[in-house]
């Protein structure tokens, strides 16, 4: 196999070499990730150049990319130097950072179009001087730390991750052994259930697992897990994860795999990256101040940050000789996915929607529902059931009017539990909207938990969020998180006085209560039935928030002093469903109707039970596809 590879490998690299003009002195080509790096000492000719690259891509068909030579490349301070004096100050640069691994000087800056310069000759000038690849980033109006800090490891460990880049080439690129069939999808979790989303496809040579997730409802790890001990399943044969975004029922397991031995690639969107390590590492400190042992550690997440791959919306990626990604909006949060699998040389499409929304929402655009090829289709079916019809977004938002005025009124506070990322962002904007409008009476609003943190790396990719939120911070340079009326509690010495101050609202993480801030607000004015609880998000069985949200007239906590207490549940409990980042019953059923091409078989999972029958039962009756209810460790044949 090593003979074939390195032959597969010989041509394409001849082909490549009689291809480039001598003069840019190619000294290497290297299989890195999902791309052909080109290594030349000039790389400013073919930056120059462009067409020469994409008509070799066009041939090849893989993705190439072209690095300048380590050996030709100045300093990192004298290339830092030479961009600075490049760039006009009216472009305001606010960072450079450099990527060894990747060859690449980041630059970060509040006007990218004055970095770049009218066709590039900007960013070709500095390639030319600095011999680095530049990267042009808009800074965020909010600085994200946890985006600073990848940064800064990626840029430390940039050997390391040189050396899992290769690797993963070379595992990409490999001869296949067999011919391309026997595709088959095995259900190691999210079947019948919503939590431990986790989907292996494989193929006669490939195995790509879709979601790596945890039940965070349930405490033992047989049903919190998926079930990677089905004999289907093995961690030294897996050529990639596929995460579709950052919620913990869909990547909080996906560090686990390393602590086993996993040394592949994560793929997913830029910001998904982000905010999945936001909250997996919010996942180890809820659990050690919980007094639970946590399934992975610090490390284990690290090596989750070195081995991942951020994929741009529909952009076609090679992640195993015979499976092609590619990643399409699906309007759920920040970065969520579809992933669409392309199997073979068009043998057999998959699309694995995650979660998702067919509505655009005032954060986010609607899902994507044009693909290529498709000819099975994953989907999830949270509200799927005969009730499930959500009232539209205008008049969720005026329903949140109404009990946010009524609350304020009766001098009551309003306390929103709400998940860190998507949801937190969707109300922010609604708050700061209807107040600005007067149509909401003006009140202190208090942003506590990671919601600052996430909000933060919403705005650093701005390209992501709904079009009127972009051209706001784009071109308008209106922040709408940077709200008068918002206030970020930095630090829980300050809790107290919102506790006892005037009637405010307070926006709090966990969003199933689950721990977080929320906890001690809830603690705090739960017997006081002026005030009041609105539930804006999903909530799992067997978490707090379900129980509140039924209408449990008392829950035992822990206390400030760490004994078990009773607290009287006295306060209104709403729950206003419009808000979800999920399709209802109507959306989901639009969204198989108008897919395009229509798919053969659905597989409907991320459900109750009864729910999911009743929705497989109407999409076959109304449509004729095959519809299917999968169990946990199924198999399924697709060809």
């Amino acid at each position: 196999m090593g003979r074939s590879y390195d032959k597969d490998k010989i041509e394409i690299s001849r082909y490549i070499l009689e291809n480039v003009p001598t003069e840019a002195e190619v000294t290497r080509i290297e299989y890195e990730g999902p791309t052909l790096a080109v290594y030349t000492k000039k790389p400013e000719i073919l930056a120059e150049q462009s067409k020469i690259v994409a008509e070799i891509v066009g041939v090849i068909r893989k993705r190439i990319v072209v690095r300048p030579d380590p050996s030709v490349r100045v300093s990192e301070s004298d290339a830092e130097r030479i961009a600075r004096e490049l760039i006009p100050t009216e472009a305001e640069i606010t960072d450079i950072n450099f990527d060894p691994s990747l060859g690449e000087i980041i630059i970060e800056t509040k006007k990218p179009g004055l970095v770049i310069g009218r066709n590039g000759t900007a960013l070709q000038e500095i390639i030319r001087k600095t011999k680095w690849r530049p990267r042009v980033l808009r800074s965020p109006p909010i600085r994200s730390k946890i985006v600073t800090h990848m940064r800064h490891y990626l840029h430390s460990e940039s050997k390391e991750r040189e050396r899992i880049l290769r690797s993963i080439g070379e595992r990409i690129f490999r001869p296949r052994t067999y011919e391309v069939g026997d595709v088959r999808i095995i259900v190691l979790g999210g079947a019948r259930e919503v939590g431990r989303s986790a989907f292996l496809v494989k193929t006669r040579e490939s195995s790509v697992l879709l979601d790596c997730g945890i039940n965070p409802g349930l405490r033992r790890a047989f049903e919190t897990f998926p079930r990677f001990d089905s004999p289907e399943f093995q961690v030294d044969s897996l050529d990639a994860v596929v995460i579709s975004h950052a919620h913990l029922d869909h990547c909080g397991l996906t560090p686990f795999l390393y602590k086993y031995g996993y040394d592949g690639p994560v793929y997913c969107s830029a910001p998904t990256s982000n905010l999945m390590t936001l909250l997996q590492l919010d996942f180890l400190d809820v659990a050690s101040k919980q007094g639970v042992t946590p399934y992975y550690d610090a490390r284990d997440v690290r090596e989750c940050v070195l081995h991942t791959i951020p994929l741009r919306d529909g952009v076609v990626t090679d992640i195993a000789p015979d499976i092609r990604l590619t990643l399409h909006n699906s309007g759920h949060i920040l970065g969520a996915s579809m992933a669409h699998l392309h199997i073979g040389e068009g043998l057999h499409n998959i699309v694995y929607t995650g979660d998702y929304k067919y509505a655009r929402s005032m954060l986010l655009e609607a899902a994507a529902t044009e693909f290529p090829r498709v000819e099975t289709v994953i989907t999830e079916s949270t509200y799927g059931g005969p009730a499930d019809v959500m009232p539209s977004r205008v008049e969720a938002e005026e329903r949140l009017t109404t009990v946010v005025n009524r609350t304020l009124e009766r001098k009551g506070n309003v306390l929103i539990p709400v998940p860190a990322v998507g949801r937190s962002q969707e109300i922010m904007l609604i708050l700061d909207g209807y107040m600005r409008r007067g149509l909401m009476r003006e009140a202190p609003i208090f942003i506590e938990g990671m919601i600052s943190e996430a909000t933060a790396i919403h705005t650093a990719y701005p390209e992501y969020l709904s079009r009127d939120v972009r051209n706001s911070i784009l071109h308008q340079e209106v922040n709408p998180f940077q709200s008068e009326y918002f206030t970020i509690v930095e630090h829980p010495s300050v809790r107290q006085d919102i506790l006892e101050g005037e009637p405010c609202i307070v926006l709090a993480t966990s969003g199933m209560l689950e721990g977080g801030p929320v906890v001690e607000y809830f603690k705090n004015w739960a017997e006081n039935d002026k005030n009041t609880m609105v539930f804006v998000s999903y909530q799992i069985e067997g978490t707090m928030g379900k129980r509140v949200q039924k209408g449990v007239s008392e829950v035992t906590m822990v206390d400030n002093d760490g004994k078990m207490g009773v607290v009287q549940v006295k306060l209104q409990i709403e729950s206003i469903e419009g808000f979800s980042g999920h399709s209802d019953r109507r959306q989901i059923f639009r969204y198989l109707t108008h897919l395009k091409p229509k798919p053969e078989r659905v597989f409907f999972v991320h459900g109750e039970t009864a729910k999911i029958h009743n929705l497989a039962s109407l999409i076959n009756k109304k449509t004729g596809i095959n519809a299917i209810i999968p169990r946990i460790l199924e198999t399924f044949i697709l060809m």
